[in-house]
């Protein structure tokens, strides 16, 4: 048994959907061949069953009784095969289910996580959450089923030269007919996989549409919008439902052709059995025998109607899990290199490298923050003031940006994200503990984790969930209120201690008194680090060592918050909240 989740998933083959199903495959060959070994022996000992009991039979009629009690033997020996040997089977086949779909959540789970907002900003979230919820269930069941369908060719061919052995008309219906059987089946793949693939699309449409709305519902009460969404998810719920039917209508199809075909088949065997019976061609027993054949037959022909089915599902959830896997990050993982011309030092003939260690400069800007200082960046318009965090944390493309003299993306993204940390003002917390949210990967002591919330101020956080650390918080934190999160948020980028930490405005959605007591504790707890704030907020301004005014796109005066507020009018006004007097 494998342990999960994978240490390594691998590296997938997305060049095509049978490709990537061929690349699964490869990752678990081991376990994939024991299994369709255990199918091989398990379905052999049905089909010779039909042998020992035909062959049983006609001992009797013989009048050779030992004989007949040594096929008995046999019989009894086959069903235990079969028995033990199905048990083990069975476990080998669901194994392999479970590896090969937990593979491919975990490839979409590390995709969607390393590239950050690009997956969702180019893909629906219903199609995303479909291809862990649903196509990687599909994609497992091929391999579930690859067992019962290497037992199923090798018994077909076993029994067809029993047959032809037995007799040549049968062996010759045998051998042409159930091949005949999957061909007939072709025709209606084509339609299935087309209407499946609507159904999956509508769904994951469907799904957006629902979690949109789930997240959007506190607004859409408070503007009477609740009707209108409702109406929209109805229509578009009944639209999912139409294409499932029609769906479920070809599926019906499919599954009245795997019993009509073999049925039909069955009675053509059958009838030309009977009468070469009765032409004296063959014995009693060897009719049983070709009865029993003839019933058997209908197992592997359904398997492979049945492989057929799953494999055209496989396939398509192997698209939508390429589609995914497909999607680039929009910031490169490997140093970019450096372009070519004399003079440049790979930032551009208009900037300049920063000749004192540690130092972080955006010279699209003009910011530049020095080691060791809590330096604050004010801004009349936030959104210029968050681009520039999103260019120091390198969480878009492009340059502009040196550390230490050298452009940012000229450096290795884990090197970047080891050593610059960006807080969003906007944080993420996922259903779990206070625990889990603050320290993910489990490394830092309690009383670490107890100093960040204490710096953050959020002591009241431990209160409301009453057991501390260990206190359960929902999905999206939604039982905190938002001050709440923010100072979680806060604390969990404090717990990290990076070499340069950014926070984008941290206190925007906290009290003043609170936001005061946070002033404070972040001073002292980023005292000789580099700390860079985006705020507004006149109680963090004042602890600063450095206030960056950004005004027009680039710093247009830089001192203490004093200094700027005496000599600024601009800065005053935007801090303040003055109003300007026509």
């Amino acid at each position: 048994m494998r342990l999960l989740p994978y240490a390594d998933p691998g590296v997938p083959d997305t060049r095509s959907p049978a490709r990537f199903l061929w690349w699964l495959a490869r990752e678990q060959k081991a376990t994939i061949g024991i299994a369709a070994l255990l199918g091989v022996i398990w379905m052999l000992a049905q089909a010779v069953m039909p042998l020992a009991i035909g062959r049983g039979i006609d001992e009797v009629d013989d009048g050779d009784s030992r004989g007949a009690m040594v096929w008995v033997a046999v019989a009894a020996l086959l069903g235990l095969i079969q028995a033990l040997v199905g048990v083990v089977r069975h476990r080998a086949a669901v194994a392999n289910w479970l590896y090969s779909a937990f593979r491919v959540i975990q490839l979409v789970g590390r995709h969607a996580s390393r590239t950050g907002p690009a997956v969702p900003a180019k893909m629906p979230t219903g199609d995303v959450v479909a291809t862990t919820s649903s196509d990687a269930h599909h994609i497992g069941h091929v391999f579930e089923v690859i067992s019962r369908f290497a037992g199923a060719v090798m018994a077909y061919v076993v029994v067809a030269v029993i047959v032809m052995q037995t007799s040549f008309a049968l062996g010759l219906i045998v051998l042409i007919g159930v091949p005949a059987l999957v061909g007939a089946l072709a025709p209606i793949i084509r339609p299935f996989q087309r209407r499946q693939r609507e159904f999956r699309e509508s769904l994951g449409k469907l799904t957006s549409l629902g979690a949109d709305t789930v997240v959007g519902l506190r607004v859409l009460r408070g503007i009477g919008g609740e009707r209108v969404f409702a109406g929209r998810y109805n229509t578009k719920s009944d639209g999912v439902r139409r294409k499932g039917v029609r769906l479920a209508t070809m599926v019906s199809v499919l599954d009245s052709m795997m019993v009509l075909l073999p049925g039909a088949f069955l009675v053509l065997l059958t009838w030309v059995g009977a009468h070469l019976v009765m032409d004296g061609t063959v014995r009693p027993g060897t009719l049983v025998m070709l009865y029993g054949f003839a019933f058997f037959l209908m197992i592997p022909v359904r398997t492979a109607g049945e492989m057929t089915f799953v494999a055209t599902r496989a396939l398509v959830g192997a698209k939508r899990v390429i589609t995914v896997l497909q999607i680039e990050r929009d910031v490169p993982t490997e140093p970019q290199p450096a372009p070519a011309g004399p003079g440049t030092n790979g930032t551009g003939p208009h900037l300049a490298a920063a000749s004192t260690p540690g130092v972080l400069i955006d010279h699209h800007t003009g910011l530049t923050v020095r080691p060791g200082e809590l330096t604050m960046l004010a801004s009349n318009r936030p959104a210029e003031a968050s681009a520039v965090a999103d260019r120091l944390g390198r969480l878009v493309p492009g340059n502009g940006v040196t550390l230490d003299g050298i452009p940012l993306d000229r450096l290795a993204l884990a090197d970047v994200r080891r050593r610059v940390v960006v807080s969003d003002p906007e944080p993420m917390l996922f259903t779990g503990t206070i625990r889990t949210a603050l320290d993910p990967a489990g490394v830092h002591s309690d009383a670490a984790m107890l100093k960040a919330i204490e710096v953050a101020a959020a002591g009241d956080v431990l209160e409301s969930v009453q057991v501390g650390l260990d206190g359960i918080v929902d999905e999206r934190a939604r039982s905190l209120s938002g001050g709440q999160r923010q100072r979680v948020a806060l604390a969990r980028a404090l717990l990290i201690d990076p070499e340069i930490l950014i926070l984008v405005e941290p206190t925007s959605a906290v009290d003043a008194h609170t936001e005061a007591a946070i002033a404070g504790n972040l001073r002292r707890a980023r005292l000789g680090k580099t700390t860079l704030v985006i705020t507004g907020s006149p109680l963090l301004l004042a602890k600063a060592d450095t206030v960056a005014w950004l005004a027009d796109g680039s710093v247009a005066a830089t001192g203490t918050h004093e200094d700027l507020l005496n000599n600024i009018p601009d800065y005053r006004r935007t801090v303040t909240r003055e109003e300007v007097l026509a």
